[in-house]
């Protein structure tokens, strides 16, 4: 027996029940892709961007890295971004964290795990930055969880500054960008706040004080 055996037995029931509700779903999809969704996030094996938002495969356009970093010298994000603004024309990119991510932790705590220690520099820039506000959360389990939120802030200003989403406003696309943290304890989703679909929101998102400004946490936004 081969050990991804279980993998694709599964496969073949999950194309099977796919199958028997919508005969002409894998037809259709195998067409085209014209997802409305570029989401950026951890790649945490615990946050699937489809199952969390309860979208279909062709929904949504998905890159992951550890701790959902967007580095302007990272070809590859900046190459699936290109392609889902460019191409794939998407309306929103969605920067999305989680609480307790090992990486965000790992910054914290100081801790060294060899070569990803340099990727997780980035998230170290974020936590200097915000180090004295850090310092003052007693709970050690929250202060991770608000260096997740501050992370994923600075990141989502990170994606509006690329030239990808500058010169997609240039043109007149329609384009937002959202920062939100998922709670792996509950299932839910936290809008943290951040909503940038201009120049002038790029500013003031730059601008703004985010230690006084962050949505509290785990608190999500009241259904409608």
């Amino acid at each position: 027996m081969h050990p991804l055996d279980p993998l694709l037995r599964n496969n073949r029931a999950w194309s099977e029940k796919i199958r028997q509700e919508n005969p002409d779903f894998f037809p259709t999809l195998s067409r085209q892709q014209a997802p409305t969704y570029l989401w950026i996030g951890c790649s945490d094996s615990r946050v699937p961007a489809n199952e969390i938002c309860g979208l279909l495969p062709g929904e949504v356009f998905v890159h992951r890295n550890v701790a959902n970093i967007v580095v302007h010298s990272d070809l590859n994000c900046l190459s699936v971004m290109q392609y889902a603004v460019d191409v794939l024309k998407v309306a929103h990119i969605i920067v999305c964290g989680h609480y307790g991510c090992g990486g965000v932790r790992a910054t914290l705590l100081e801790q060294k795990f060899g070569l990803i220690d340099n990727w997780l520099r980035h998230v170290q820039d974020v936590m200097n930055k915000h180090r004295p506000h850090l310092t003052c959360i007693a709970d050690s389990a929250a202060r991770v969880d608000r260096l997740c939120e501050f992370n994923v802030i600075d990141q989502t200003i990170s994606a509006a500054q690329t030239t990808i989403v500058q010169s997609a406003w240039e043109r007149g696309q329609p384009l937002a960008l959202h920062g939100w943290c998922y709670g792996l304890d509950d299932g839910l989703v936290r809008q943290i706040g951040i909503d940038i679909s201009s120049p002038d929101e790029l500013k003031q998102a730059i601008a703004t004080d985010w230690e006084k400004n962050t949505i509290s946490l785990y608190e999500p936004e009241a259904s409608p």
